[in-house]
């Protein structure tokens, strides 16, 4: 039915109640607002404390979202709605802070997908809602205005924060499965983005789904992440494990990894959602 409305009807999709209607058509959902460019601003000026306000009330600590609660709640999907407003306001190409960008749009791929699961919630995998030959596809089809362009979930991830050069951010953006990183229980904000990045980075190898080390065998397995996204921590595979030695959790996996004295293979990913 999307892709038969006017212009008006998409944007009656930006407020509340479109947000608990199940997508299924095939053509582009649009969240956040068209600004025009002279009310856009720089990124530095974007508050991100609705997005830490949510998350701190409805993620845990182990990265596990209460979309039940969420969606349960008008005020609190009210303030999602306005906060991805909020980010549509930011202009990408106004000066602004290297961390200050990398922590906005971290954290509008995180609020997007979260909205995203809201439209579709109850279900059990954001791969329910990833069409590949027709209809609806949540990385594809969800896109949020930023500085009056819509962005969708793949262009965020893989045409700018992929691009920023930082391969932290496999371990800060959250597709809503268990597999992912943990979603951080609070927003990354531009003086702590450094501590954030590399506390979940530790946190991501310190969880056994993610990162197992057999010294009997000499033997690593890795997350698919770094099956799929291997480019971004290194060339090759001593490149990669070297990139990645800072944040593994003992000092005889850190040393092994260092010297590329295993063999690595990748664990099944997890696409169960993860929710508490």
């Amino acid at each position: 039915m999307i892709h038969k409305t006017t212009k008006l009807a998409i944007f009656a999709f930006l407020t509340f109640p479109a947000i608990s209607s199940p997508a299924w058509a095939g053509s582009a959902v649009y969240v956040g607002t068209r600004v025009a460019q002279s009310r856009q601003v720089s990124i530095d000026k974007i508050d991100h404390a609705a997005w830490d306000a949510i998350t701190r009330k409805y993620v845990d600590t182990n990265g596990m979202v209460n979309y039940r609660g969420l969606k349960a709640s008008a005020a609190d999907m009210q303030a999602l709605a306005r906060y991805l407003n909020l980010l549509s306001t930011a202009n990408p190409s106004l000066p602004a802070s290297p961390d200050a960008t990398l922590a906005f749009w971290i954290n509008a791929y995180n609020a997007v997908t979260v909205h995203g699961i809201l439209r579709e919630y109850p279900t059990t995998s954001i791969r329910n809602h990833t069409a590949k030959l027709w209809g609806y596809n949540i990385w594809k089809d969800l896109q949020l205005y930023v500085g009056g362009k819509p962005y969708s979930l793949d262009q965020i991830e893989h045409e700018v924060l992929r691009k920023k050069g930082d391969p932290r951010i496999h371990f800060a953006i959250v597709c809503a499965s268990i597999g992912c990183p943990r979603l951080l229980n609070e927003a990354y904000v531009p003086d702590r983005l450094q501590e954030q990045l590399q506390l979940n980075a530790k946190d991501f190898f310190a969880r056994s789904q993610n990162f197992r080390y057999d010294p009997a065998n000499r033997r690593m397995q890795l997350s698919s992440i770094l099956d799929w996204f291997g480019e971004d921590f290194g060339g090759n595979q001593a490149a990669q494990l070297k990139r990645i030695a800072e944040w593994l959790p003992s000092q005889a996996a850190q040393a092994a990894a260092r010297q590329n004295a295993v063999s690595v293979s990748y664990l099944d990913y997890n696409w169960n959602l993860n929710s508490q």
